[in-house]
């Protein structure tokens, strides 16, 4: 696979990831706690907003073969993909969410307990 590939995103946007970006959004977070973490669908190149829906900014991309934590999840735009068509959206940092129709969790619905 080339480095130059460019792969569609949960909206249908793409984009790139920055170089030497984490593999684990949330990195500093998830080692200092015991968080379990979740990967993102094969091949995908995954946005993250600053919100639960795609009408918020994307403050970065995750590369392909991330996994990330779930810290909480709340309801927002619905989503498909991969795995789905959602309304859920995984809390994965401070401020930074994604769509869970791209996060493999094993389940339909919730995982985490809701964002408050």
């Amino acid at each position: 696979m080339s480095v130059d590939r460019v792969e569609a995103t949960e909206d249908g946007e793409t984009g790139r990831a920055a170089v030497g970006q984490s593999a684990v959004a949330g990195e500093s977070v998830a080692a200092t706690a015991s968080v379990h973490t979740y990967p993102i669908a094969p091949g995908v190149r995954l946005n993250v907003r600053r919100g639960p829906g795609t009408n918020y900014q994307i403050v970065r991309v995750l590369p392909e073969g991330s996994r990330v934590p779930i810290y909480c999840q709340t309801p927002g735009t619905t989503v498909s993909g991969p795995y789905g068509t959602s309304n859920i959206w995984d809390n994965i940092d401070d401020g930074e969410y994604v769509s869970d129709a791209y996060v493999y969790t094993g389940s339909d619905g919730y995982v985490a307990s809701r964002c408050g």
